[in-house]
């Protein structure tokens, strides 16, 4: 990470195209190409794992399976699976463009992709079933419990249960002979889960390389705890804080911050950091092992949650009342280096940042994360001013879960909006740019941008508002972009070394 990277925060979900939400079709590598002439090269995602409540990636069925809803059709069609388009306009038209409705979205992806898969199993050739076999092989160790969980996960969904612990006790506490059982009369719906999976790994592979071919790296997200309902707790229920019967004693969150007066409770259940010390972490190991193979370098989700997290009690409706309860921090981090090297991570190590999380940090030699938007509540020595980061940083104009910077900055308080307009010296119309300018300009080894920024747009295109519903939804349209936004970003990174210098040559510019 010692080059100079600059690159946008942009979800694929977010992409245009016809299907609902973006995926890994055509738009995708339209999106490589722009970052390319752009002189970007980071494209850094959300979460690419199945959705879950509200819609958030943060909340998934799986922290190894990918989302069902980013596979793009155009590639099913052309394996012959899909009918032609024009089969589907008018379910087509019926889909928004420039919000994701999910409602409408899920079940036309759904459908189209079981009428893929059921024409692949009718006539896929030989060639493509023993690629399928060698990667449900490969992939075994995580994906037939998720097959199984989202085939048992359907079962008992259809009479309004959607809590493992309440389904079947047999099948709830994994017995051996009610899981066989379960295999044999869903065996066709196991089947579609991993068709799915294969469709998913093979257009993301393929788009990974195109990006990587041009210079562009992917930096995934990996959220640090899993969701309760979930293939993951569901498997392995020892490596968690549950009660007898399977339910959280205990859950994930944070306490009163910037983002709410009560804190944020997320009601993950908390690890069971003994158990998984047992198995020298062995879980932990294989989940890396997993994000950095589909991805050149990772976000990592709550970095402080490594040394300590903010434990709530299940009962508990906020998480105002909680406490801190220490993780394995270095010890986990060490089981990670030897298992797997040197680690590509940006630690988030945003919120209440104490000394033994900045200790952990530095003792792996991890990139924190500088956000713009949280420099200007104070004076010239706040560490998120670009004047007092280190080199060895990601600095953001702002993340996912802030507003966009045009929206920030018209609810900011008069101090904040007088010290970023003396700061930046720009006029109230240009701060975005200007905020773009100042990560591109400090020291920082990796500037990232959300996609918003770059367009200049404000709140109502907000991607997530923590604890708020109706998000994850938003999209841009290729009309809004036009050609100067990449000529301002490509000029941004030359001058800066975050793209060769030779590229303002080529334009004829310095000019005298």
């Amino acid at each position: 990470m010692g080059v100079r990277r600059s690159g946008i925060l942009l979800h694929p979900t977010s992409l245009p195209g016809p299907h609902g939400s973006g995926d890994f079709g055509p738009s995708a590598y339209h999106f490589v190409d722009w970052l390319v002439a752009a002189g970007q090269s980071v494209w850094q995602m959300l979460p690419l794992a199945p959705i879950g409540p509200g819609h958030s990636p943060y909340a998934s069925a799986s922290a190894f399976a990918g989302s069902p809803l980013l596979v793009a059709l155009e590639p099913l069609r052309s394996s012959g699976w899909l009918d032609p388009a024009g089969a589907d306009e008018a379910a087509i038209a019926a889909l928004a463009r420039s919000r994701v409705d999910f409602e409408r979205m899920i079940p036309f992806r759904l459908a189209r992709l079981r009428q893929a898969q059921a024409a692949f199993r009718a006539r896929g050739s030989a060639a493509e079933r023993a690629e399928f076999d060698a990667f449900a092989a490969a992939e075994s160790r995580w994906l037939d419990d998720y097959a199984l969980f989202m085939a048992l996960d359907a079962h008992h969904g259809a009479r309004g249960v959607h809590d493992w612990t309440r389904w079947d006790a047999a099948l709830a506490r994994r017995d051996p002979a009610a899981l066989a059982d379960a295999h044999a009369a869903l065996r066709a719906e196991t089947a579609f889960w991993r068709f799915v999976q294969w469709c998913f790994f093979c257009q993301w592979r393929a788009l990974k390389r195109y990006a990587n071919e041009r210079g562009v790296l992917i930096a995934g997200d990996l959220p640090i705890f899993v969701a309760h309902h979930s293939a993951d707790c569901w498997a392995r229920r020892d490596l968690y804080q549950l009660d007898a019967a399977g339910a959280p004693r205990v859950v994930a969150g944070v306490p009163p911050d910037y983002f709410s007066a009560t804190g944020q409770r997320w009601g993950n259940p908390l690890y069971d950091w003994q158990a998984m010390r047992r198995e020298g972490f062995a879980w932990w190991v294989e989940r890396m092992r997993h994000e950095l193979a589909r991805a050149d370098l990772v976000r990592i989700d709550h970095f402080r949650g490594f040394a300590a997290c903010w434990e709530i009690a299940a009962a508990s409706p906020t998480a105002v009342e909680g406490r801190w309860v220490e993780s394995p921090g270095a010890e986990l981090f060490e089981a990670l280096r030897a298992a797997l090297g040197e680690l590509p991570l940006i630690a988030e190590d945003l919120g209440l940042i104490t000394p033994d999380v900045v200790a952990l940090r530095d003792r792996f030699a991890l990139p924190g994360m500088k956000v713009l938007q949280f420099a200007f509540s104070g004076d010239a020595s706040h560490p998120f001013l670009p004047h007092n980061y280190p080199a060895h940083c990601a600095v953001y104009t702002g993340t996912h879960d802030n507003d966009t910077t045009r929206g920030w900055f018209d609810g900011a308080s008069d101090h904040e909006r007088a010290l970023a307009l003396a700061y930046l010296d720009c006029a109230p119309a240009d701060v975005p740019w200007a905020l773009i300018r100042a990560a591109c300009a400090s020291v920082a080894q990796i500037a990232v941008q959300p996609m918003q920024d770059v367009l200049g747009l404000g709140s109502a295109h907000r991607m997530n508002t923590p604890g708020a519903t109706g998000c994850w939804t938003w999209r841009f349209d290729w009309s809004q972009v036009g050609p100067e936004p990449a000529r301002r970003l490509e000029r941004l990174a030359a001058l800066y070394g975050r793209a060769p210098f030779d590229r303002l040559r080529s334009r004829g510019e310095p000019r005298s």
